[in-house]
């Protein structure tokens, strides 16, 4: 899509710091960072949200969480956590198929 901001950083357009790319997903730190370590899993072909797996990409969804964990293990995180918002109430700003990847700080409930 000509206007997704995922699309353009896996297009080259937009400058990112990756982490890992393959011919279905790329892996880049976040601009924002809310933890030690936050980086992003993104499927090269443009999915809206969670709510767009269907049949025919869950095989690319299945493969971007073999990276996530190849790519725990390469970094050494022995804890860490995976979100994907889906939906403006739930805060998904880039509407382009995406997950966290955060570790490095205490994520338990309730803090402290």
């Amino acid at each position: 899509m000509n206007d997704c901001l995922f699309c353009k950083i896996i297009a080259g357009d937009i400058p990112s710091k990756k982490v890992y790319e393959d011919d279905l997903c790329y892996a880049f730190y976040d601009i924002d960072p809310q933890a030690p370590t936050h980086f992003l899993v993104i499927p090269k072909e443009h999915i809206q949200s969670v709510s767009q797996v269907s049949a025919a990409n869950q095989a690319t969804v299945g493969h971007i969480f073999a990276v996530i964990a190849k790519l725990a293990g390469e970094l050494g995180l022995e804890s860490y956590r995976v979100v994907s918002n889906i939906g403006d109430q739930a805060g998904q700003s880039v509407h382009h198929l995406h997950f966290h990847v955060l570790s490095g700080r205490d994520f338990t409930w309730p803090p402290g």
